[in-house]
């Protein structure tokens, strides 16, 4: 401890005699990086490195791979008339598929959000509206001896509901409930591709998968176990205007209408899109012969102030 305590007084001194900072005993450091490195071992972290990522990304595809999600299939893109920038809905198909929805869908799927004034002007004149609104008896009330009353709908009145609460909805589908129409198409990923492919997929299940009793089998289903039944078929009803009733157009005609409930100002916006790029364009050109034939001319001009006498 002594001799340790010797040496470290004559290094401080001797610092001090040179002028300069005592300088404390440091630990020897490794001064290794990765350009340090000879050729050789950087060519060997590299491809250790190449195939630990390579291992990884392969275990999670085969992680994946043996999910049962391998059986869902992403709908396809359909070419719908109205996906174009410019192009507006077919309202000849909205009209057969609101008729689609009142014969089929509305036995189990409500449309809470749309009112039978709604089609006025979209699928059906006003006193074709009226007609379908007086179809239906709609509890109102309570009048003046407070109870409640029936009467004949009412274009104010909206779509009526096929259950009167989502408990007796779950009751009548085996504890399913059908989820509203009026923003489905807007609320699943793909849309009306997504609600097409829906109505059309029903198959037979793949071997060696086992439906439950009241499941069946769609691969474009999450689960691919839906427990509403095929809804539509070839000929299911008959359309008003002579339409042929197959299986594809009937669930067209009803996934126009739902892209038409779900976006409502569908045309407006477009027609409004294609009013701004008209206006955009004609202000852009005036503007850039503004700049380059009226303004040019003062970037040559000197201005010089003169200061006060």
């Amino acid at each position: 401890m002594a001799a340790a305590c010797l040496v470290l007084r004559r290094s401080l001194r001797a610092g001090q005699l040179l002028g300069s900072k005592p300088a404390w005993p440091q630990p020897p450091q490794a001064n290794m990086s990765f350009a340090t490195l000879s050729r050789g071992r950087r060519l060997a972290l590299s491809t250790l490195g190449v195939v630990i990522a390579g291992g990884a990304g392969l275990a999670l595809a085969l992680h994946r791979s043996v999910k049962a999600s391998d059986l869902e299939l992403h709908p396809p893109h359909y070419p719908w008339s109205h996906s174009g920038f410019l192009s507006s809905l077919d309202h000849a198909s909205v009209r057969r598929g609101y008729q689609v929805y009142k014969q089929v869908c509305a036995a189990c799927h409500s449309m809470d959000y749309l009112a039978f004034r709604n089609l006025v002007g979209v699928s059906h004149t006003e006193a074709e509206a009226k007609a379908l609104a007086e179809e239906f008896e709609i509890l109102d009330g309570p009048d003046d001896n407070g109870e409640m009353f029936t009467r004949p709908g009412k274009l104010s009145d909206r779509f009526p509901k096929p259950y009167p609460n989502p408990e007796a909805a779950r009751a009548s589908n085996n504890g399913a409930l059908p989820p509203d129409l009026s923003y489905i198409a807007n609320a699943r990923h793909g849309g009306e591709d997504y609600i097409f492919s829906l109505l059309t997929g029903y198959c037979d299940p793949p071997a060696g998968v086992t439906m439950r009793e009241g499941l069946y089998f769609n691969p474009y289903f999450l689960g691919q176990a839906i427990a509403m039944a095929p809804p539509i078929y070839d000929e299911v009803l008959e359309y008003d205007d002579g339409t042929p009733a197959t299986m594809s157009q009937v669930a067209k005609d009803v996934c126009t209408f739902l892209r038409w409930a779900s976006e409502p100002e569908h045309d407006d916006r477009k027609r409004m899109g294609l009013k701004i790029v008209l206006m955009t364009t004609f202000l852009t050109a005036v503007i850039f012969y503004m700049k380059k034939h009226r303004w040019s001319v003062l970037k040559s001009r000197k201005i010089a102030y003169k200061p006060p006498q």
